[in-house]
């Protein structure tokens, strides 16, 4: 074991603050990554204030963090995939089977015994695992990528789970040159999801409420902005669209979005409003209609994504803070005061 400096929280009130974590000596199989930056995901402020008690209660102190970009300082002697100085990678999950239908199938994110990159238990050191608000961490190569070069570090590190929760159900979606694509939502999500449409080719549609945001959403890719308050606007695409990425967490109507597929369209769920859709069965009954959910995807698929963001220098629009700005970053995170997400320069963290 090692000691790493890291930043937590000791109770679901208390701030994000200075602390030392132990971290486990890399194994055989194991990589070593001083983290460079680590993004901010909406996820981290609910596990830190233990909002999803129900499903995942939060064990103290919490370590979050799961969009990490380093650099890797050692590698375990059965490592094959990276070597000392390598860019590398780290998402929401460090560890599954291996052996379950869907570890075989490349899908490790719903592996029934895959731990998460923080507060899951941790069968190295007996503890939970710690993510990326720390200096460093040490994950079996299996769960780590390759970065590209070429792309911004700071805007890299939200690709490992804004990035790959809104690549994966495109992937699996066929969205391609020819599709009409809607995303709805212009967020940490939402941004990701027009800048992979529209470099996928597809004519891409943004639904938002806000007219501030439509020239925002051209910069980044829309062919066109639909503010979906307006019924005339919305009654010009009705039927016509292939696939449709709801990136909302807020309640809103989902009916009416199912409207605009066209016959066997989708929409797909990446955002998660806390209460339940009222959805009427003739809205997917006429037209095949579909609605669908996903999170992020698995480890080849997500270095696909990685690759596909270095081919088309793709990154997620940051705001770069230092790790002693979390807490503030945490309250403007709440009220949606960020364009699109926060990147912690982890440099900051050797004078917190």
């Amino acid at each position: 074991m090692y000691n790493a400096k890291a930043f937590s929280a000791a109770s679901a009130t208390s701030p994000l603050a200075s602390t030392t974590i132990a971290r486990r000596d890399p194994t055989d199989n194991d990589v070593q990554i001083e983290i460079l930056f680590c993004g901010i995901c909406h996820s981290d402020l609910h596990q830190v204030r233990n909002e999803w008690s129900g499903v995942m209660p939060t064990v103290y102190p919490c370590v979050p963090g799961h969009e990490i970009v380093g650099r890797v300082t050692s590698v375990g002697s059965a490592v094959t995939k990276l070597k000392v100085g390598d860019l590398a990678g780290v998402g929401c999950v460090v560890d599954s089977d291996g052996t379950c239908p869907e570890c075989k199938a490349g899908f490790e994110q719903f592996c029934p015994n895959m731990i998460l990159t923080y507060n899951f238990p941790d069968k190295h050191t007996g503890g939970v695992t710690y993510g990326g608000y720390s200096d460093s961490i040490v994950v079996d190569e299996r769960f780590v990528l390759k970065v590209p070069s070429n792309l911004d570090l700071a805007g890299a590190a939200p690709l490992l789970c804004a990035g790959i929760t809104t690549y994966s159900p495109m992937h699996h979606w066929g969205v391609t040159k020819g599709k009409k694509v809607g995303i709805v939502g212009l967020g940490g999500l939402g941004h990701m999801g027009l800048k992979f449409a529209h470099a996928l080719g597809a004519h891409t549609v943004l639904f938002t409420t806000s007219a501030n945001k439509v020239e925002d959403a051209l910069r980044l890719g829309a062919d066109e902005v639909v503010l979906s308050r307006n019924s005339d606007e919305m009654a010009k695409h009705a039927g016509s669209f292939d696939f449709i990425l709801d990136a909302v967490s807020a309640d809103h109507d989902i009916n009416a979005l199912l409207g605009l597929l066209r016959r066997d369209g989708n929409i797909c769920l990446v955002g998660a409003p806390e209460k339940p859709f009222p959805v009427s069965a003739f809205n997917l009954i006429f037209g095949r209609r579909s609605l669908s959910g996903s999170p992020i995807g698995g480890l080849a698929e997500t270095q696909e994504m990685l690759d596909f963001c270095g081919q088309h220098n793709i990154t997620a629009d940051v705001e770069v803070i230092a790790m002693q700005q979390v807490n503030e970053a945490y309250e403007r995170l709440l009220k949606a005061d960020v364009k699109y997400r926060f990147s912690i320069d982890m440099a900051s963290l050797k004078s917190a």
